[in-house]
């Protein structure tokens, strides 16, 4: 906590840089095994390769998001321990953005074209966020959180039937999203206005959108 205190605004910027730089363009490494491991490699017909691989490259973007998001919210947070908790949860979804890359390998796509526009978009979210105050900062946490909650269980109801891998990977990470909404709400998260939710969910719609294909 000591050295939370010492960063300077400065430490705070390189150290969103070098995230972004792992993030995008780096092969970020995952601190608990990849949950789909435990399951057998599926045979999925092209259709259902081409979907399921759509779905991971959503879920995969949206990862890239939430790293943006919870980096741009901790480089303003103005209490160490808003901050603690904004870097556990990121470190959290490197696990969820390294098992979802393993699993594009796995059915031979790729990563969004457009994840540097993403993280960027993304970052300058959450620093906004952030710059309200420690209270909105976790109540966008929250809000963010249980849209992502939503949108993995619609995926795990699309997924190809056989595809247990992606679907043990999604499950752990619908438990993980859940759990840092509730930890933001016992931090002092506020609720958001109105109209934020709806912004947020329509900016998500199109995200998902374009993801699935690019």
């Amino acid at each position: 906590m000591d050295t939370l205190r010492r960063l300077s605004p400065l430490d705070r910027l390189l150290d969103s840089a070098q995230n972004a730089l792992s993030t995008v363009a780096g092969a970020p490494r995952a601190a608990r095994a990849n949950p789909g491991l435990a399951a057998p490699a599926p045979t999925l017909d092209d259709d259902e390769r081409r979907h399921a691989a759509g779905l991971m490259r959503i879920n995969h973007t949206g990862e890239v998001c939430a790293q943006a998001l919870y980096i741009g919210q901790a480089a303003v947070a103005r209490d160490p321990a808003t901050r603690a908790h904004l870097l556990e949860a990121a470190q959290e979804e490197t696990d969820h953005l390294a098992w979802c890359a393993d699993r594009l390998h796995e059915l031979d796509s790729r990563p969004s074209l457009l994840n540097p526009l993403w993280y960027a978009g993304s970052w300058a979210i959450g620093a906004a966020a952030g710059l309200r105050g420690d209270g909105w900062n976790l109540g966008f946490v929250v809000e963010t959180e249980r849209q992502v909650e939503a949108h993995l269980a619609e995926h795990l109801a699309s997924l190809p039937a056989g595809d247990d891998r992606s679907r043990a990977i999604l499950a752990v990470m619908k438990d993980d999203e859940a759990r840092h909404a509730d930890a933001a709400l016992a931090a002092g998260a506020r609720r958001l206005p109105a109209p934020i939710p709806a912004v947020m969910a329509a900016m998500s719609k199109a995200m998902k959108t374009v993801a699935y294909r690019l």
